[in-house]
């Protein structure tokens, strides 16, 4: 079993087109590559498979102090694994002055252009707000984030009405491996865990 990662605010989208409701954060562009137009983008994913399959990217500006992000649409037109990056070419990103002017820009992509997981395979975002019970039925909470320490995924559970600001302290960190895990459900939005109460 594994989970494959993908980490909101109004924002106002482009004239002329209409964003997916399904849009997922897949990282954001950290500079220009080359002359031509390249664009550097750091995977919030130790797996890229979005940014090398979906034929196109929402581009979601860098906020700033009294001006709201803006989203805009454009055509992937090639990208490639390039280090711990991937490097894209853009459509209407003729050179690198205009690849340099996209840095900070949060890259997002519609989740049904990602690519189709192995059975037991799972995306963060299809398991983010899942409720948690361990075997006795007990309710754990539900999973608030999802994080990895480097060598698997580890859910992040906790109730759903304690804040942001203090899901440290309340959170239980549940590692999603097959030793843990044994139920994931979409459909009844529940996964199931060997993990008592008082862990």
């Amino acid at each position: 079993m594994s989970a494959q990662t993908d980490v909101g605010q109004a924002v106002q989208v482009s004239a002329n087109q209409s964003a997916p409701d399904d849009l997922v954060i897949v990282g954001y562009v950290s500079g220009a590559f080359g002359l031509q137009g390249w664009v550097k983008i750091r995977p919030y994913s130790s797996t890229a498979d979005a940014l090398l399959d979906a034929p196109l990217f929402w581009l979601e500006s860098a906020a700033q102090a009294g001006v709201a992000p803006t989203l805009r649409q454009v055509k992937r037109l090639s990208s490639k694994i390039h280090g711990e990056d991937v490097v894209a070419r853009l459509d209407e990103v003729p050179d690198r002055t205009a690849a340099e002017a996209l840095k900070g820009t949060v890259v997002k992509v519609s989740r049904q252009a990602f690519p189709a997981l192995e059975q037991d395979e799972f995306y963060w975002v299809d398991l983010i707000g899942l409720t948690v019970q361990n075997l006795q039925g007990e309710d754990l909470g539900v999973v608030r984030a999802m994080m990895d320490n480097g060598a698997q995924s580890i859910l992040r559970v906790a109730a759903s009405d304690v804040p942001e600001a203090e899901l440290m302290k309340h959170e239980r960190l549940i590692p999603f491996v097959d030793h843990f895990v044994k139920e994931v459900d979409r459909e009844a939005k529940k996964i199931v865990v060997d993990w008592g109460s008082d862990y």
